[in-house]
């Protein structure tokens, strides 16, 4: 039981981490708590929360993976690498697909 009460601990580290590192963590979170405002603004049902709060996860679970992987790879070579290059360049993509459905969802689920 101890273990899984620290694993809390550690998984707030690792947010503490991506918040202190990462800019667009940031700016993704600032954007999540607008959508919500709006949202309870709107008076969302519940499956439109739902949904929201997907969507949220999905862009910032997203982030918090790309900066693991570079982590990573910075680890592995810390010198400049095609290889390496080219795997954070698709982590880089990941993130960006995940927040253009994001806004597309969004767009759709606030003119619905």
């Amino acid at each position: 039981m101890t273990h899984f009460i620290k694993s809390f601990g550690w998984a707030a580290n690792g947010l503490k981490a991506v918040w202190i590192e990462e800019r667009n963590f940031k700016i993704e979170v600032a954007i999540a708590i607008l959508a919500v405002v709006s949202a309870a603004i709107s008076d969302f049902m519940q499956w439109q929360w739902i949904l929201l709060v997907l969507i949220i996860a999905f862009v910032l679970m997203g982030e918090i993976v790309n900066t693991a992987v570079e982590d990573i790879c910075n680890k592995i070579e810390p010198n400049q690498d095609p290889a390496i290059g080219k795997i954070k360049d698709t982590m880089a993509a990941y993130v960006l697909v995940s927040s253009i459905a994001a806004a597309v969802a969004g767009l759709l689920l606030f003119l619905s």
